[in-house]
């Protein structure tokens, strides 16, 4: 065990006026499995690489640790697995790389293929264990749960519950869950850290900002009440100073000693209630810094006339002549929200393509996505006429320009599109932006923001959730629980699925 020290931490990118970190200091013990988290574009990454002095910045980070990043580039992907591993760990030796990937449920044969032949799923596993067996070393592992489906992801737990001295960044709220023993929070104005997982730093979180926005509407009334009583204070010592010099009705003079004393009693009460009016005031600008916008999304859905939208009966798909998947039988009417589920490269998105393609929708309306030409299908697929279909595709490349360009382009009302934007975290700032320059997050909240400002029969979403931070989760499942959408959809975050799917459609592959 050995302690990470952070103290005094300052950084802000060439160009920009914000910092975006100011003054951060904390400890991080090495036996720790922190889970760091944050709004997409809040620094998490950036983070990651002060760490590993990618770039300059004010402060000091001391460590006895050496820092290792995942994922990091493979050099010619040509060779062979071990051949990498023995790159990256060249001190161990095979039995103890067999015993890791064990530890993955994983078929040792992966090692002795080329490293580029590999799935996703088998590079990640190949990558981690490599750097876990290199020894001496905290290990900043950076979303490695994108685009791997429920299995893989659980093959991950199990192998990093047996470890330890790790950060992870994942906006799984389930594998956090599972994984990691305490959470480093990026909020708007500080870096937090916390002991337990996710679920239990949500809870106190909820707690504090329930605190904070109860605490700064009372704050807010005694402001109010304050001003007021200071006002009418300071207005009776002025009407009482008045009088000073003026006569009864006798003729006689009056006390002025004594005017004076009362006008002096009450401009000093008028005081007194200022400072406390100032206390309050500075008191309450200290609340509500870290309590994050959690707008409602708003999505407007059309209901069709027609049902079933879709109707598949015993569809198997086929590449040349093979069947990828067993038959499946299942249909999609107004109001439901279907999952569909299975291993990586089952054929789930190709499903949705398929609907697509039966749909016949306007090619310009579907993200530039592929369709699946080369596939065939047996058993029945149906598809409404005339069906208003909004798709997310998984793949963000195409995208470009400005936010106004790709408004302009797609059709959608400009100004709905960015406010949804804006509820899900970006800035003004961020609207002239390059999309090219934006982060993987921020891109797929684009498309997100599109689907949901389209009036739509169908939802078609295909990996919605990947990059896309917690907070913005919780807000798009809210969102659909409260417009009820007709959608089908394939997506990997068990969460999510538990919470908004009204059906799912299991994919059994077929080896």
């Amino acid at each position: 065990m050995s302690i990470i020290n952070v103290k005094n931490l300052t950084f802000r990118y060439d160009g920009s006026l914000n910092n975006v970190f100011e003054d951060v200091s904390f400890n991080i013990d090495t036996d720790w499995k922190l889970g760091l988290i944050g709004r997409n574009g809040k620094g998490k990454t950036t983070f990651l690489k002060l760490l590993l002095e990618e770039y300059e910045y004010k402060g000091t980070i001391t460590k006895s640790v050496e820092f290792d990043y995942f994922p990091f580039e493979v050099k010619n992907k040509e060779r062979m697995a071990i051949e990498i591993v023995n790159e990256i760990a060249p001190s161990v030796e095979d039995w103890q790389i067999i015993k890791e990937l064990n530890l993955l449920n994983t078929d040792a044969e992966i090692l002795y293929r080329n490293f580029n032949l590999l799935s996703g799923g088998e590079q990640i596993k190949i990558l981690l264990i490599s750097l876990f067996l290199k020894g001496n070393n905290f290990l900043l592992i950076d979303e490695p749960t994108n685009h791997l489906d429920m299995e893989t992801r659980n093959n991950l737990v199990e192998y990093l519950n047996k470890k330890k001295g790790f950060i992870l960044v994942s906006h799984d709220r389930n594998f956090l869950d599972k994984v990691v023993d305490h959470i480093i929070s990026i909020n708007n104005t500080n870096i937090d850290i916390q002991k337990g997982n996710f679920s239990s730093w949500q809870e106190n979180k909820d707690r504090q900002d329930n605190f904070e926005l109860t605490q700064n509407e009372k704050l807010r009334k005694d402001i109010s009440r304050l001003e007021i009583a200071s006002k009418n204070t300071a207005n009776w010592s002025d009407k009482i100073e008045k009088t000073k010099y003026n006569t009864t009705n006798s003729g006689s003079s009056v006390d002025r000693g004594y005017i004076g004393h009362q006008s002096a009693k009450m401009m000093k009460r008028s005081k007194v209630l200022e400072r406390r009016i100032d206390k309050a005031i500075e008191e309450k600008s200290s609340l509500l810094n870290n309590v994050d916008r959690n707008d409602s999304l708003k999505i407007v859905p059309l209901e069709s006339r027609k049902n079933p939208l879709v109707l598949a009966e015993k569809l198997q798909i086929n590449y040349n002549n093979k069947a990828i998947f067993n038959q499946v039988s299942f249909e999609v009417n107004n109001g439901d929200r279907v999952a569909i589920v299975g291993k990586n490269g089952a054929g789930k998105s190709s499903i949705l393509k398929l609907i697509l393609k039966k749909s016949n929708i306007d090619s310009k309306n579907t993200n530039d996505f592929v369709l699946v030409e080369k596939a065939e299908y047996t058993g029945t697929l149906k598809v409404a006429n005339d069906l208003k279909i909004s798709y997310v595709s998984q793949s963000t490349e195409y995208i470009k320009g400005n936010l106004k360009e790709f408004a302009k382009q797609y059709e959608v009302e400009e100004s709905i599109f960015k406010a949804m934007l804006i509820k899900m975290g970006f800035s003004n700032s961020e609207f002239d932006k390059d999309i090219k320059q934006m982060s993987e997050g921020q891109k797929k909240k684009i498309l997100i923001a599109k689907s949901i400002s389209e009036q739509a029969n169908l939802y078609i979403w295909d990996e919605p959730l990947n990059y896309i931070d917690i907070l913005t989760r919780i807000q798009i499942e809210e969102a659909i629980l409260k417009y009820k959408p007709t959608i089908i959809f394939v997506e990997h975050d068990e969460t999510f699925i538990n919470k908004i799917a009204t059906k799912v459609v299991q994919l059994k592959q077929i080896q």
